[in-house]
C-alpha cells in the first residue's frame, strides 16, 4: 500500500456549531478510532486537517496508509468512512481508523480485470458488477488492486468472490456476490443464431 503524510490539529469543541466554523475555514473535521481508550471503551479522537492537504488522498482510486501527525503525535491509520454534501459534494467528514503491526485490518480494495474474456471475443460485453472487494489482513500484506484473469470467462458466465483467492488475504464479501459477468450482446447472440442456421 501506498503511504501519505498529513498534518492535522486536535479539535477542542465539537458538535454542529463547531464543525460549521472549521468549514468555513477550509478545515475537514476528522475522527481517529483505535487505540484510545477511556473506562474500557474505545474513543475517536477529534480533529481537523486542512480540505487542500486531503485532495490527494480522497480523490484518487489508490489506497493508502495515511501517516497522521495530529499536534506533533503520530498515528498511522487509513481512511473508513468519508461523508459528502448531497448537492456541492463537497468533503464534509472523514473517519480514520487507526492501524498497526499486528491488528487485522478490513478495507475494499479496488478490482482489476486482466485479459480479454472469451466471451467478448464471441460477441459479448464485459460488465464489472463491483468495484472493490472487501478484504482482512494484516495492513502489510494489503495489495494496491486484486488482479482477476478474466481470459476463459465464457459468453453468459460471471466470476463470483467464493471463486477467488488471493495469498495472504480473507475475503470478506460474500462469496455469492458477483464480480464480473460476459453478457449476450445483439450482436453475439446474431452470431449465434447464424452459427445454429449452418449446422
Amino acid at each position: 500500500m501506498k503511504e501519505i503524510s498529513v498534518n492535522g490539529q486536535k479539535r477542542e469543541t465539537v458538535g454542529k456549531k463547531a464543525t460549521k466554523l472549521l468549514r468555513k475555514e477550509g478545515l475537514v473535521p476528522c475522527n481517529l478510532y483505535g487505540e484510545k481508550v477511556v473506562d474500557g471503551k474505545t474513543v475517536a479522537e477529534a480533529f481537523a486537517i486542512p480540505a487542500r492537504d486531503l485532495r490527494k488522498v480522497v480523490y484518487t482510486p489508490h489506497i493508502y496508509v495515511v501517516n497522521l501527525n495530529i499536534d506533533g503525535t503520530p498515528h498511522k491509520a487509513i481512511m473508513k468512512e468519508l461523508q459528502f454534501h448531497p448537492v456541492t459534494d463537497a468533503l464534509l467528514h472523514i473517519d480514520f481508523y487507526e492501524i498497526n503491526e499486528t491488528k487485522d485490518i478490513t478495507i475494499g480494495i479496488p478490482v482489476k480485470l486482466n485479459g480479454l474474456a472469451q466471451g467478448v471475443r464471441d460477441g459479448g460485453k464485459i460488465n464489472l458488477s463491483i468495484r472493490k472487494i472487501n478484504v482482512k489482513a494484516p495492513y502489510q500484506q494489503i495489495p494496491e488492486q486484486l488482479d482477476i484473469d478474466v481470459t476463459n470467462l465464457q459468453l453468459g458466465k460471471s466470476i463470483k468472490v467464493g471463486e477467488l483467492s488471493f495469498e495472504g488475504l480473507e475475503l470478506v464479501t460474500s462469496p455469492d456476490v458477483v464480480v464480473c459477468s460476459v453478457k449476450a450482446t445483439r450482436a453475439s447472440r446474431s452470431a449465434a443464431a447464424a452459427a445454429t442456421e449452418q449446422q
